[in-house]
């Protein structure tokens, strides 16, 4: 077995993956209607997908107001800083600038324009064997 998607209730989705697709590469793999607006969105390499919907609207989380560690979503990227600067200029707010951990690890979290934890990481040592 392995992961297919992640999926997690947001007050737009559909803004929501544009905003994915535009910023960060990622695309539209399968879409619905509304209300519920269910997209499915994977990274470039097809390698998982994140499925954002309404449903139920009640029911979307306060995602903002969360402590990014308890729910966030992560991207490798080459050069985080750089895309920490192109997503501050779309619409992100940092959470927690780029730092260095101890084990050579680069990584920032940002929100989203819906108040969604974004971390970038650049691992010192790749944890994935297909990386």
């Amino acid at each position: 077995m392995r992961l297919e998607h992640i999926a997690i209730n947001v007050e737009n989705p559909v803004a929501m993956a544009k905003w994915y697709c535009e910023h960060l590469g990622m695309k539209i793999i399968r879409k619905g209607p509304a209300p519920v607006n269910a997209h499915f969105i994977s990274d470039e390499q097809e390698n998982m997908m994140l499925e954002i919907y309404l449903n139920p609207p009640d029911d979307v989380p306060d995602y903002a107001s969360m402590n990014p560690l308890l729910f966030h979503i992560a991207f490798m990227a080459d050069d985080v800083k750089q895309v920490c600067r192109k997503l501050v200029d779309a619409g992100a707010e940092i959470v927690e600038d780029v730092s260095t951990t101890p084990e050579g690890d680069e990584f920032a979290i940002l929100r989203d324009p819906w108040g969604v934890a974004i971390q970038f990481v650049r691992r010192a040592k790749s944890m994935l064997p297909n990386d």
